[in-house]
């Protein structure tokens, strides 16, 4: 692989044509900090990931959950976790769990509008049936791995269940082409073998009909592993953790530059609309980095949730490229834009706590030849409020036989946070607040102390978007108005499904893979 200049697109002149919706390439990046894009960074080396952002439209205002699962659920159904009853933690292999089967995904919904859809990467939705597999849920292909994480090269993984001592020395291969676990591409590092298989499905596409490409990469989270030429890249990076990941960081810029430049070839960078997406903060204890932000990876401060995100390519309104959206968006919210908003195509009824935001990010009203025709001059986010989440289970919760219980009324104990507006409330264990700078930069982190005992914050992220400033005092009025947000919402959560693992799943019972065991 090498570098791809993206020079040329600033000279493209957008075309639409044809009555079809738009190819829809979505790239979600695993545990990139915000931090760690060149267009917040001086420091990392993203020239592709760059160009396309200044092309298109840079949402800065954008928001994901924490960690994982909760990200990729949100995504992939439109609707807040606390719906879907995956308020705790992350899926582990050994659980029989997965999103829920009763509700029709992303992928699902693009499908019966007639776009070709393929998965290319992380799916870590449930892999105890196969009903909860990528190919079950709505996708005509898919290449990748279904669990949380694993070696770039071997494609193999532990079980890593914190609760479920039982499957501390479980190991095993996590990697399919469709549903078939493959051997063939052991010592092939992740990032190259999932550029190549998204440029063989762009090649191999019917152009007469539209593109649903879902790429969730496997990069940059750990293990901290890349080809020494990426690493090369950054020679007076000291800290050896962040100089690897940064060569992550580049690897997979340089792949998703491929990736675009392959859309051009092919002839469909016209008619396509890319949309960068990371799935969390970054971990500080891998490399990664939040700085300005307060927390990282895990936590409720804007360090675990503030995402960075665009939206580009040739389909998007020319009138927004090289523009800079301050719209509140959360990844909640690409159910709807992206099957109603972009595709024209009918929800059906589906329940859903994101909104349609393509009025807001495409603020086009001129040309009506695609079915991008939810546009408007600027219309405001419909999004007024964002619940991050509402876990019951990570501080108060108790284990009471086989069953976790949680309080039946919300109180300010358990682990929660709310937006509504500009204002911003943290309930519970929030998770590390503190600032971390980046290891080269020389600026001193801050690590605030603060009593056990507190568990409410409340700030004003307009003003205060890196959360210095804790008004819980000053303003009881916001605090009550926004904890009672938090408590309306808790009584209309689903239970929390966090099951115990189930030895059934040992890859040692099938063929020293990671794989369904019902």
């Amino acid at each position: 692989m090498k570098f791809t200049s993206l020079i040329l697109i600033t000279a493209m002149v957008v075309t639409i044509v044809g009555a079809k919706p738009p190819h829809i390439v979505f790239i979600l990046a695993d545990d990139y900090g915000f931090h760690d894009i060149g267009y917040h960074s001086h420091i990392a080396k993203t020239p592709n990931l760059d160009m396309l952002a200044a092309n298109g439209t840079k949402l800065e205002n954008y928001y994901v959950q924490p960690i994982c699962t909760p990200t990729r659920s949100q995504l992939m159904s439109g609707r807040y976790q606390i719906h879907t009853g995956l308020q705790h933690g992350i899926i582990w292999p050994p659980q029989p769990h997965c999103l829920p089967l009763t509700d029709p995904t992303l992928a699902d919904k693009l499908k019966e509008a007639g776009h070709s859809t393929h998965a290319v990467g992380k799916w870590h939705l449930g892999i105890y049936k196969k009903a909860c597999w990528p190919t079950r849920r709505g996708f005509d292909s898919y290449f990748g791995y279904l669990t949380a994480g694993e070696d770039y090269y071997s494609h193999k993984r532990g079980c890593g269940m914190p609760d479920f001592p039982t499957c501390k020395q479980w190991y095993g291969l996590d990697l399919y082409d469709n549903e078939q676990a493959t051997w063939d591409y052991q010592q092939e590092y992740s990032t190259f073998l999932f550029v190549n298989k998204s440029k063989t499905i762009i090649t191999s596409h019917d152009k007469s009909k539209s593109l649903f490409l879902y790429l969730p990469l496997q990069a940059v989270h750990s293990p901290l592993e890349v080809p020494q030429k990426y690493k090369d890249l950054y020679p007076n990076i000291t800290d050896k953790a962040r100089q690897t990941y940064l060569g992550m960081v580049s690897c997979m810029d340089e792949g998703i530059g491929n990736i675009t430049q392959h859309l051009i070839d092919e002839g469909l960078w016209n008619e396509t609309l890319i949309i960068f997406s990371t799935d969390n903060g970054g971990q500080i204890h891998e490399g990664g980095n939040n700085w300005p932000l307060r927390g990282w990876k895990g936590s409720l401060w804007e360090g675990g949730t503030h995402g960075a995100g665009f939206v580009t390519g040739g389909a998007l309104p020319q009138k927004q490229c090289g523009t800079v959206n301050q719209e509140l968006i959360h990844v909640s919210d690409w159910f709807p834009t992206i099957v109603y908003g972009v595709a024209g195509w009918n929800l059906n009824g589906t329940s859903l706590d994101g909104f349609n935001q393509w009025p807001a990010i495409s603020m086009h009203t001129s040309d009506r030849s695609y079915k991008l025709f939810l546009c408007s001059d600027g219309q405001p986010s419909l999004r007024q409020e964002l619940v991050h989440n509402i876990d019951p289970l990570f501080a108060p919760a108790r284990l009471s036989g086989n069953k976790w219980t949680a309080p039946s009324v919300f109180n300010s104990s358990i682990r929660a946070a709310i937006r509504v507006g500009d204002w911003k409330l943290i309930t519970g264990n929030p998770g590390n607040g503190s600032w971390i700078s980046p290891p080269e930069d020389g600026t001193p982190s801050v690590h605030p102390h603060e009593p056990t005992t507190k568990h409410l914050w409340l700030f004003n992220i307009k003003e205060d978007p890196n959360e210095y400033f804790d008004l819980s005092d000053k303003r009881t009025d916001k605090v009550k108005e926004l904890f009672d947000r938090l408590s309306y919402y808790y009584k209309g959560a689903v239970p929390v499904s966090y099951p115990g693992g189930d030895p059934n799943c040992n890859p040692a019972l099938h063929n020293n893979t990671w794989t369904n065991w019902e």
